[in-house]
């Protein structure tokens, strides 16, 4: 007889022990069989290791949330959603495109476009909003602009000091009759402070808002608890439209623990108008429809804001409702036709093998590859997972700036070269690209590239680069925690 974890089984009669071991070897078995079918080598590793190492507790997570995707009825949901914005996408090829584009960039929209994004659209105009608080302020006086309809979607929605002006205006609208909708995240808000206010303020002020992913199983609505709508956007009258990294919140988030360490987000958020907010729209709408089975009269698509500007813009959604993920092939895509430089704004950098070879790959081919950290992290796992590829990436030429303390580098942007930038609510790790619904917009203009690069060149001004020999001296216990996490960030 064999003794395992904590399991004294020398001392069990002979035919439960008998039990136990082909219970325990058949589980191995089936393990070893169904978790590696279509995953990610190291995640199925990592979950290998986890039923191998804790069998009951291995078994019962990759249960619960083994499955990347949405539950069937979810999928068949989505699936109709997909055809929705399929059918929309044939209204909003709109707006000159912008001329000599590079050979790679046709290639990259179209594949966009087959795994479920919206057309390029040209004629658009986009200018980066990186103050917090003025971010919050230019939507709310967009909303008091507001004629047809307001429809807001953030990952976190509060009602709080900062945020008083924003509900003011969406209070301002809907008292005048215009149609306010908001989609708000289930998990993100439920255990937050200042969600019940945030509610109850809605429902004075007569909004149509709705959670995202709920799991309320007394209410038959049950789904994966680790599944999250991370978008975070909002459309007036399908005339403008602001998209980035931002949730509607105080910059501390309201949380006690932020508070005494005196933590602070720091944001950026894209304000457009032309064509590209109709694909905005399309996005809010299909996940509006994912939470009521209906589409309201906003849903007409074919009425198109014609533009002042001369910008590219596509509009890629992501997420467990798509075949592939879409975010990580844009990515990737961009991070292979760069020439010249590459700048990497992401709170949570976990990369998976492709994304590591990408950056690493390009440091070869001559690019300039900059990525820009927080030097302190407000989640302990994504945080470690993330420092433990610091040496591969120092090692590989990469320059890691790390943003001062107490903020949270919280942007989310890729820009390559001098034409080309992507800016939404998607991280680069795994998280992101296999779990979160994300929303991101491409970008294809010199003028928008020069706008990210002021950003870029503030986010350096502030920061320490992190050097090898300085890597190179974390103690021994902090390597441990960073290679645990970087095992764990795999399971999914």
């Amino acid at each position: 007889m064999r003794e395992e974890a904590n399991v004294d089984i020398a001392s069990w009669p002979w035919w439960a022990a008998l039990g136990y071991l082909i219970l325990d070897i058949s589980v191995r078995v089936v393990a070893i069989i169904v978790v590696p079918r279509n995953r990610r080598p190291t995640s199925a590793m990592a979950w290998l290791l986890a039923i191998f190492l804790i069998p009951v507790i291995g078994v019962l997570l990759f249960l619960l949330i083994g499955n990347p995707k949405l539950p069937r009825a979810r999928r068949r949901k989505q699936e109709q959603i997909n055809e929705y914005i399929t059918e929309a996408a044939s209204h909003l090829n709109f707006g000159s495109l912008r001329p000599n584009a590079p050979d790679w960039f046709p290639p990259l929209v179209a594949m966009n476009q087959r795994l479920g994004a919206l057309p390029l659209s040209g004629g658009n105009e986009a200018h980066l909003i990186s103050d917090y608080q003025q971010s919050l302020d230019e939507m709310a006086e967009a909303m008091r602009q507001a004629q047809d309809y307001i429809h807001v979607e953030f990952y976190i929605l509060q009602s709080d000091a900062s945020t008083d002006n924003f509900f003011r205006a969406m209070e301002e609208a809907a008292a005048r009759g215009v149609p306010v909708r908001v989609l708000l995240d289930y998990w993100a808000n439920r255990w937050k402070p200042r969600y019940r206010q945030t509610l109850r303020r809605l429902d004075e002020m007569g909004a149509d808002w709705h959670l995202m992913l709920p799991v309320q199983p007394l209410r038959g609505r049950i789904q994966r608890p680790d599944l999250r709508n991370h978008r975070k956007l909002l459309v007036v009258d399908g005339a403008i439209g602001f998209v980035g990294s931002q949730n509607v919140t105080d910059s501390s988030y309201n949380l006690p623990k932020n508070i005494r360490r005196g933590l602070h987000w720091i944001d950026l958020m894209v304000r457009v108008h032309g064509p590209v907010v109709s694909s905005l729209n399309a996005v809010f709408l299909s996940d509006y429809y994912a939470e009521t089975d209906r589409i309201p009269d906003a849903g007409d698509l074919t009425r198109i804001e014609r533009g002042r500007g001369e910008l590219g813009c596509q509009i890629v959604p992501s997420g467990p409702g798509f075949e592939v993920e879409n975010n990580l092939r844009l990515f990737l895509a961009l991070l292979y036709a760069a020439r010249e430089r590459i700048m990497i704004v992401s709170p949570y950098f976990v990369p998976d093998e492709a994304l590591l070879l990408a950056v690493t790959a390009a440091v070869d081919r001559g690019v300039q590859v900059e990525l820009f950290v927080s030097e302190q992290g407000d989640q302990a796992v994504v945080y470690h997972a993330q420092r433990s590829y610091y040496e591969a990436l120092l090692r590989a030429g990469i320059r890691i700036w790390m943003y001062p303390k107490p903020y949270i580098l919280h942007t989310k942007s890729l820009t390559i070269d001098d034409q080309v930038a992507v800016i939404g609510s998607s991280n680069m790790d795994m998280r992101s690209f296999g779990l979160n619904m994300e929303v991101s917009m491409l970008v294809r203009g010199e003028e928008f590239v020069d706008e990210m690069r002021v950003v870029e060149d503030e986010y350096r001004a502030l920061s320490r680069e992190l050097t090898l020999e300085e890597w190179m001296k974390q103690p021994l216990r902090s390597t441990v925690l960073d290679n645990l996490a970087r095992l764990t960030s795999a399971l999914q």
